[in-house]
């Protein structure tokens, strides 16, 4: 088919306004996600409403009746202690939770399986009077990084989801070189803390306590048995010479790097 002048230039006028319609919704999208992803998170019950003093940190406030409250779901950077700097993001997640909080002393909370953790701190999905929930919106504004602790997973789809816009948007700690993956091969070997870790499975190994996951230089993955019940959906035993992300806090054991897996969120099948 071919077009005249006239044609060519309605047909051209005609796409382009096709390309600022598509531009438009994609940018209108990609605006409001964040927000749509917060509220997305709602709570299903409430359990209890509670009074903030204060945040200590990104995800740990005090509440008016003296108990401390760990947010479920997420971690954020630490603020250095005695003497040591703090983390990277560590003031900024602070302050974002004071600067949502200082308006908004009512809390509501969540409970899931366990409502307190080793530390003697109360645990709960946590949430403004209006529904949105603190770790999504933490979550999706790039100051923390998914934290799934079993049994405690209620909700984790929907945080991975907004961990997800902000990792692919390079927003807050997504930015910084150290949150991006690294090979196995290449890890440091004094590497230590949270790290991201890419890298081909070479060997998969069974011991009476856990499953082994071994990549590619000197790093493993350990996932133990009370905790396979909820990879059920991942095909442990088929990712040999798969290559995967795995994420967790690195420690080192002999002279290999070792994480935990706890939960599905913390390994990821590179898809080619």
């Amino acid at each position: 088919m071919t077009f005249n002048g006239k044609e060519r230039a309605r047909r051209n006028r005609a796409l382009s306004c096709l390309r600022g319609l598509i531009a438009g919704w994609l940018w209108v999208c990609l605006s409001i996600s964040p927000a749509l992803a917060a509220s997305r998170c709602a709570a299903d019950h409430i359990d209890e409403h509670v009074q903030v003093a204060y945040a200590h940190d990104g995800d740990t406030v005090r509440l008016q009746d003296g108990r401390s409250l760990r947010l479920i779901g997420i971690d954020t950077p630490e603020l250095g202690r005695d003497g040591e700097p703090d983390q990277p993001y560590a003031v900024a997640a602070r302050d974002a939770l004071r600067a949502l909080l200082g308006q908004r002393p009512e809390l509501d909370l969540r409970f899931d399986e366990t409502r307190h953790d080793s530390h003697g701190r109360l645990l709960a999905h946590v949430f403004l009077a209006g529904g949105t929930s603190v770790s999504a919106w933490l979550l999706e504004r790039g100051y923390a990084t998914l934290l799934i602790v079993p049994p405690n997973d209620w909700n984790a789809p929907c945080y991975q989801s907004a961990e997800r816009y902000a990792h692919a948007s390079r927003l807050g700690i997504w930015d910084l070189p150290a949150y991006q993956p690294i090979s196995s091969a290449r890890l440091n070997q004094s590497a230590q803390g949270y790290r991201l870790i890419k890298g081909r499975v070479v060997h998969i190994g069974e011991s009476a306590h856990s499953i082994w996951l071994d990549l590619e230089g000197k790093v493993t993955a350990r996932i133990d048995r009370d905790d396979l019940k909820y990879f059920t959906a991942v095909p442990l035993y088929k990712l040999l010479h798969k290559e995967v992300i795995i994420r967790g806090w690195v420690h080192r054991y002999r002279d290999e790097a070792q994480l935990r897996l706890r939960y599905p969120a913390d390994l990821e099948i590179v898809e080619r």
